[in-house]
């Protein structure tokens, strides 16, 4: 048997390595997560928030809140007894067919750090995000049942000075919640009766808050849904 040598082009090797080179640095930057669908979702958003001040929010008057600042491009919202948030305070948001995106993350305390009250048609119902000690992500209310108790609930851990991203999705027939990548909820509406909790009432008809929690939160979008987004 004859060895034979196989040639490859030197241009081909070139190539072939900076291919590599390439997904090496976009997995290392965690480019690839920015799909083409996401980045068109926030070519068709409206920006809520500009990432330098509180133009269109007010701090939310709980009573016993704590101190709402933007900095670093976040709006930060302090721990308080109990809650601390923004609301949202123009007079065009939508309330079905629409879906309404954040970052989210917690920077102290054990509870919800990004607590999102949105409507849906003429009630509001509230996205909680690491209640009860941390872990809960629910829909309050359903059927007038905490997110702790209905159906809607589960369990999720949540990291401190780590960015996590909510997509909320509300139609005349569902509500639809992810965090991150990862679908949670998926509630058919029809026969349920959607609520708040009574502390959410100054949220309305849009707001974020925490508990006994310092959160911040950025990159608040929303937009109104396509006729191929409804089906």
């Amino acid at each position: 048997m004859t060895n034979k040598r196989c040639l490859v082009p030197a241009g081909v090797i070139i190539l072939a390595l900076a291919a590599v080179l390439l997904l090496g640095d976009r997995w290392a930057r965690g480019t690839d997560k920015a799909t083409p669908a996401a980045e068109n979702e926030k070519a068709d958003s409206k920006k809520l928030f500009d990432g330098k001040t509180l133009a269109g929010w007010k701090s939310t008057e709980f009573g016993g809140e704590g101190m709402v600042s933007v900095k670093d491009g976040a709006i930060v919202m302090e721990q308080g007894n109990n809650m601390t948030g923004i609301t949202y305070a123009r007079d065009d948001f939508p309330h079905l067919d629409y879906e309404v995106t954040l970052e989210g993350k917690k920077l102290a305390g054990n509870d919800f750090f990004c607590t999102t009250t949105f409507p849906v048609g003429n009630t509001y119902c509230s996205l909680v995000v690491g209640g009860w000690g941390g872990a809960v992500v629910g829909l309050s209310s359903i059927d007038s049942q905490d997110a702790s108790e209905n159906e809607t609930r589960t369990i999720q851990g949540f990291k401190r000075d780590q960015w996590y991203r909510v997509r909320i999705r509300v139609t005349k027939e569902r509500i639809e919640a992810w965090i991150d990548k990862k679908k949670l909820i998926d509630l058919a509406t029809k026969g349920k009766k959607i609520s708040i909790r009574p502390e959410c009432e100054l949220c309305k008809p849009f707001g974020i808050a925490t508990w006994s929690t310092t959160g911040a939160v950025r990159d608040i979008r929303v937009r109104k849904l396509t006729a191929d987004d409804k089906k």
